[in-house]
């Protein structure tokens, strides 16, 4: 386990940036040596692990579905779990753009991915709430003057929403 999460530690970066591709990701942390399954045993195991959270997917159809705001991802994500995640689960119904790490070379909690958002949607920060599940992706948006929330669980979402008007 070691050996794998030392080469996940220097490749991941670069797999979730779009600098190299699931192959090659696969290739330097797990198909170096020879294994007892295969590639694409190992790469569909990988995307069986992405999982919906149907409470929180109301909230953001509902939000989407009213027409009322552009809604857009702001994710760290590579290319191929990206691709299958937004056909899996349907994303573009409710997402308008997509600002994922590897479409553009930076990650969450780098200012730079916000810096685009606002820049390619044309908004104003202050016009925009961005919600994430981790303190530190809330740093970022917030210090550009983004409204920001801390999203725990869907519940405490619709309530925080309703604060900044946001009907659910």
């Amino acid at each position: 386990w070691e050996e794998f999460q030392d080469r996940h530690d220097f490749s991941f970066p670069a797999f979730d940036s779009g600098q190299i591709t699931l192959n090659e990701y696969l290739d330097r942390t797990v198909f170096y040596r020879q294994r007892g399954f295969t590639r694409e045993e190992f790469a569909a195991f990988m995307f069986a692990q992405s999982k919906e959270y149907p409470e929180t997917r109301a909230v953001l159809d509902k939000v989407a579905g009213s027409g009322k705001y552009l809604v857009g991802a702001i994710n760290n994500e590579p290319l191929e779990l990206n691709q299958y995640r937004i056909e899996a689960f349907h994303l573009r119904n409710d997402f308008l753009v997509f600002f994922s790490s590897c479409y553009l070379r930076s990650r969450k909690p780098e200012e730079m991915i916000f810096r685009v958002a606002l820049e390619v949607t044309q908004r104003k920060p202050e016009q925009c709430l961005f919600i994430d599940d981790r303190p530190l992706n809330l740093e970022a948006p917030r210090r550009l003057g983004m409204h920001t929330i801390h999203h725990q669980n869907a519940e405490q979402l619709r309530s925080e929403l309703g604060k900044y008007g946001v009907e659910v």
